[in-house]
């Protein structure tokens, strides 16, 4: 058998048409991928964006909460400092000058924290000033808190003590008006026992000769005065001077009086004939004599009193008759 490059006749030549439908399959194939690819591109940056939405609401999310974190304990801390500040102004003393120690920066930090919070789109950065701040508003409550506790503790202390000075002062009123009141009583009981007693009263109608000589007189009509006698003493009282009083009631029920009063502890006003002068020596007794004169002596009796320190001390009657002795 003799070999030969040429094609034998039973061999059919190679079909064209099969070669062109694997280059179609392969562009098919490709087109198949790259949609394929951007699908799958798709579906990943969809993917991945969905992820950064999440995050980015979860980061909304987590400031909103910090927000409204925030503004609770903002709240809390204002209504600490309302509470603090209504005590403080029910203090007196140091209390304006403890308000204006942490007023201006106490409003300051709330001026600031107010603004931040106020914000829609506050950043992390600003709600974390805005905790810092809060923090130290809480510190600067705390100070005033104890401060004011400390004021409070020394008002009631003064409290305590007031009451107890005006107590003090109301016992000490107390004793002094009781004291006033023993020395009055002392005072009047020293007086009342101050006042001298009379005795040995004699009053005696003397008829006054010419000549100057004296008679003690039977007869009213010839009577010139009466002369009234009596000793006075008190062992307590004082050496000086003491005044007397005779109250002479005539027959006819009148005081021989010029229309002086004396002013008596136990019967009122009353007109009296004449005041004595005596010069008492303490411890003595002093002898009185005084005379009481007159044109005309009716005939009956004549009441003599005697009064010192406006209480009566002693008395006596004389009787005048139209004849006879006198006894």
């Amino acid at each position: 058998m003799t070999n030969t490059n040429y094609p034998s006749a039973s061999t059919p030549p190679p079909s064209q048409p099969v070669k062109g439908k694997n280059n179609k399959n392969i562009i098919i194939g490709v087109l198949a991928a790259c949609l394929l690819g951007s699908w799958g591109y798709l579906l990943w940056d969809k993917n991945k964006s969905g992820q950064k939405i999440d995050n980015q609401q979860g980061q909304i999310t987590s400031l909103t909460t910090e927000k409204t974190d925030l503004q609770r304990d903002f709240d809390n801390a204002l209504a600490r400092l309302d509470s603090v500040t209504g005590a403080n102004n029910n203090l007196s003393g140091e209390n304006t000058q403890l308000k204006a120690q942490y007023q201006k920066d106490i409003d300051a930090k709330k001026a600031e924290i107010r603004r931040i919070l106020s914000k829609s789109n506050a950043t992390e950065a600003e709600l974390k000033k805005a905790r810092t701040m809060i923090a130290e508003l809480n510190d600067k409550i705390t100070g005033l808190e104890t401060e004011v506790a400390r004021l409070t503790g020394e008002n009631q202390e003064l409290t305590v003590a007031n009451t107890t000075l005006k107590q003090e002062k109301t016992d000490l009123e107390t004793n002094l008006a009781t004291a006033a009141s023993e020395k009055e009583e002392l005072a009047k009981t020293v007086d009342v026992a101050s006042t001298f007693s009379a005795s040995n009263i004699q009053v005696t109608p003397v008829d006054e000769k010419k000549s100057g000589k004296e008679k003690v007189q039977a007869k009213a009509k010839k009577v010139d005065k009466l002369v009234v006698s009596f000793d006075v003493e008190n062992r307590i009282a004082k050496s000086g001077p003491a005044d007397m009083y005779l109250i002479v009631t005539a027959p006819d029920g009148k005081v021989i009086s010029d229309g002086s009063l004396l002013n008596t502890r136990t019967d009122g006003d009353k007109a009296f004939t004449a005041k004595i002068p005596v010069n008492y020596e303490q411890g003595t007794r002093k002898s009185v004599q005084f005379p009481i004169s007159q044109t005309d002596f009716a005939t009956g009796n004549y009441k003599v009193e005697i009064y010192h320190n406006g209480f009566k001390i002693g008395e006596g009657v004389r009787s005048l008759k139209k004849g006879g002795l006198f006894g």
